[in-house]
């Protein structure tokens, strides 16, 4: 795969300790245990454990409760990967080497796919964050109260808080590496693009959160039943839609920040806390009324409420363990590693995302219902 190894992504491997031009194939396996630093391989398992896990939870909720809302949550999100990312990784191949080169590159894992382009576990991450920020905004009953609109910001607001924990330290453990010379790039906060921070961490799961709602979400909730060839057509739709709704919602960036990176950077920031104030104001008046007995949830989900603490527990852990380098950081570089993150950013993302999680726990209205299917029909016959 040498004739696609531009020369940004052979530089951006180099730095990572490994050769775009020798790298694997299709598919490529490597020891665990020989990855550059233990934190790959305990990251690898957390993010495949929990997509995997959450796609069980949902063919099961589908299977016993007819619900297919958060498969397709799932599914929708894998669609948008396999939308977004071969451009990224290949422009040349797709002809848009000319606007658009390599942004970034991943740093090699147990699983690897695209001649090092793609490991397993970020392929498992778009579900993973989609499925639980979905689902911890569901379970708040956000969608049923507000619509689908205000239930899709709050899903990017969640997702953002989840996702940058893990975004602000992936490039000081050499997750990856970000082409801080790609003007695409630019403006950087630390080690990190706004663009990332804003498009990705908030914007692209309020858009899938948007179309997933709208085309299966309120039908369920409405009691309607969906037919498979339905369901099949209307994720393939919310995947494209998804995506497509990724280049509209940062338009304004995007068209006054084209020629200037200042104007850009406001322009993220901006769309940023405008999302962020609606969904605080949304997800505490729910809060409060589900408190009150005034909102009880529609259903609750035992598994998200328990790995939110196991992704939220493991995190900590990585950023513990690499605070001394941090630290000792010399010009934003950590000592034996990679460019730092913004570590007053994180630990705001970690207020919110333990609220989150603390609001599933805490959310219980005089009559909430429960994800038991006996438990249901003995209340239905009760």
């Amino acid at each position: 795969m040498s004739d696609h190894c531009s020369s940004t992504f052979d530089h951006l491997a180099a730095e990572l300790g490994f050769s775009c031009r020798t790298e694997g194939g299709l598919v490529a396996f490597r020891d665990p245990f020989a990855l550059q630093n233990w934190t790959l391989p305990v990251l690898e398992v957390t993010v495949i454990l929990g997509a995997i896990l959450m796609l069980i939870y949902a063919i099961r909720r589908l299977r016993l409760q007819g619900d297919p809302t958060t498969l397709v949550v799932w599914l929708g999100a894998t669609a948008y990967l396999f939308i977004i990312e071969p451009p990224l990784y290949f422009p040349a191949a797709f002809g848009i080497d000319k606007y658009v080169d390599t942004m970034f590159a991943h740093n090699v894992f147990t699983v690897e796919f695209l001649w090092g382009r793609l490991p397993l576990y970020i392929v498992a991450i778009y579900p993973f964050m989609a499925t639980l920020a979905f689902e911890t905004v569901r379970m708040l009953g956000v969608f049923r109260r507000y619509g689908v609109l205000a239930g899709a910001v709050c899903v990017g607001f969640v997702h953002h808080a989840y996702y940058e924990i893990f975004d602000q330290i992936g490039p000081q453990l050499r997750w990856w590496e970000w082409s801080a010379g790609n003007s695409l790039n630019q403006p950087m906060f630390d080690s990190v693009p706004l663009s990332s921070i804003v498009v990705f961490a908030a914007l692209w799961p309020m858009s899938l959160a948007l179309f997933v709602q709208l085309f299966v979400g309120r039908h369920v909730d409405a009691g309607r039943h969906l037919s498979g060839a339905q369901l099949v057509w209307r994720t393939i739709v919310i995947g494209i839609l998804g995506s497509a709704g990724t280049g509209v919602l940062p338009l304004p960036a995007t068209v006054f920040g084209a020629s200037n990176i200042t104007v850009r950077g406001v322009m993220y920031a901006a769309e940023l806390i405008v999302l962020s104030v609606a969904a605080i104001v949304l997800l505490v008046s729910q809060w409060i009324r589900i408190r009150r007995g005034d909102a009880p949830p529609p259903h609750a989900n035992g598994l998200v409420k328990a790995y939110s603490i196991v992704y939220l527990a493991v995190l900590a852990l990585f950023w513990i363990t690499a605070l001394p380098d941090f630290l000792h950081a010399t010009h934003g570089w950590a000592r034996g590693g990679g460019p730092t993150g913004n570590p007053w950013y994180t630990i705001g993302c970690f207020v919110v995302a333990i609220l989150c999680c603390a609001a599933t726990f805490t959310a219980r209205g005089r009559t909430a219902p429960t994800d038991d299917p006996a438990r249901i029909a003995v209340a239905a016959t009760g």
